[in-house]
């Protein structure tokens, strides 16, 4: 079982690091350029859509880390599949706290101020599954099945 867990652990953390840097590069940014009377049912159409594409793997995500925090398979070191699980812990808490609030805001109007700590809040994210995705591929790798 514990490479299948690996394996997706793997896949759906260095997933959600691509979709997070493209958010962060290219979508997020470019909300400031919707057309301001479109913006209100562009946000709403984001949030919608998004939910479908990022839910299922951050469930995988979660679901996996949190079985390798409790299981701590042999030979990976378990400070650093800790701290990978604490990492996604923050990601969870930066998205409750800083992200949904501010998408919430928005679905009423678009907001400079707003839409500014959105962006800057997101390297948050951004940083974290960047470390993730390190650490899912070094588990992946340094796993040998024993």
């Amino acid at each position: 079982m514990t490479p299948t867990v690996l394996f997706l652990h793997a896949l759906s953390t260095v997933f959600m690091t691509g979709l997070i840097w493209f958010v962060q590069v290219v979508h997020y940014p470019l909300k400031a350029m919707v057309d301001t009377g479109s913006f209100t049912a562009y946000q709403r159409a984001h949030q919608t859509r998004t939910a479908w594409i990022v839910g299922p793997p951050m469930l995988v995500e979660i679901s996996c880390s949190l079985w390798l925090v409790i299981a701590l398979p042999e030979p990976l070191p378990p400070p650093l599949l800790i701290i990978s699980f604490a990492f996604l812990v923050l990601i969870w808490l930066s998205t409750a706290v800083f992200s949904a609030p501010c998408h919430r805001k928005l679905s009423t109007g678009f907001n400079p101020g707003v839409h500014r700590k959105l962006v800057s809040t997101n390297w948050i994210r951004t940083t974290l599954w960047s470390a993730r995705s390190a650490l899912s591929i070094y588990f992946l790798l340094s796993f040998d099945g024993t």
